[in-house]
């Protein structure tokens, strides 16, 4: 029995319509080979962020350095007031700008690693839905630079988001929440390149997919969001959870995509 919308088998096993990360953490862990791919690039993605941020940082300091070397003088029990909001300013300062070097390092991390995550997101889907295949683009050199050109562009709107990540972090309570959002969906939209650039699909397909599924791709971009920003060690855990994130959202996809005809474990 077919399904005559879009021509796939009907009988078989069947995905729900999401995919819990539980889920996902399983599959990962039975399938070996997915698992040993996910290691070494933990190791890259973990490598390039850590030297992007060091490179980043250093940059900033060197510009930015000089404003928070010295203190205010106290003198006076009216001076108070002015220390606290230095230093106050300097704390938020240093916040910010460790949260935006690491986005910064990451953009480059992801962009440098995403053969890697492209082909694991491949495996798993291949793994994961009997109909993950259909409709796939022909592998040729004009396709991969067309997946480089899509890549660069979500790089550069990363640049975007970040920067407007740190003007929307000085409006008290609403700038917060704003930039958590917009990280959401933008680590939902580099989760969703990978499985998407197997069909190909150009930057404004893959904006329109967040659109059309605004509530499970912010599912999706939650949790990343939240790791990117623990300072310093939102390096270390995302590249850590990486691998497990692009699984988590191929799995989700080709579910939401309706492939739903999942391969029967041996």
């Amino acid at each position: 029995m077919h399904d005559t919308a879009n021509g796939r088998p009907e009988n078989g096993p069947h995905a729900p319509s999401w995919v819990p990360f539980s889920t996902s953490c399983a599959f990962l862990f039975r399938h070996p080979r997915l698992l040993g791919v996910s290691l070494l690039l933990v190791l890259l993605t973990g490598t390039f962020t850590w030297l992007g941020y060091l490179f980043t940082v250093d940059l900033i300091n060197h510009f930015t350095g000089a404003f928070f070397t010295t203190p205010p003088t106290v003198e006076k029990f009216w001076h108070w007031p002015l220390l606290w909001g230095w230093t106050a300013l300097k704390w938020g300062f240093l916040l910010l700008t460790r949260v935006a070097a690491f986005y910064l390092a990451f953009i480059l991390a992801y962009s440098l690693t995403t053969p890697g995550y492209a082909f694991l997101s491949t495996w798993a889907g291949n793994r994961y839905c009997v109909q993950a295949g259909e409709g796939e683009a022909v592998f040729s050199l004009a396709g991969a630079l067309v997946d480089l050109r899509e890549g660069l562009k979500i790089g550069a709107m990363g640049l975007v988001v970040t920067a407007g990540a740190l003007f929307a972090n000085f409006v008290p309570v609403i700038g917060q929440v704003t930039v958590f959002v917009l990280y959401s969906y933008y680590s939902a939209l580099m989760f969703v390149d990978y499985p998407a650039s197997r069909y190909r699909w150009t930057l404004g397909q893959k904006l329109g997919w967040l659109r059309l599924h605004s509530g499970q791709a912010f599912r999706l971009g939650i949790f990343p969001a939240l790791i990117s920003m623990v300072p310093l060690l939102n390096i270390f855990l995302m590249a850590l959870f990486f691998p497990l994130f692009t699984i988590h959202t191929t799995l989700n996809f080709l579910t939401i995509e309706g492939r739903k005809e999942i391969v029967p474990s041996s």
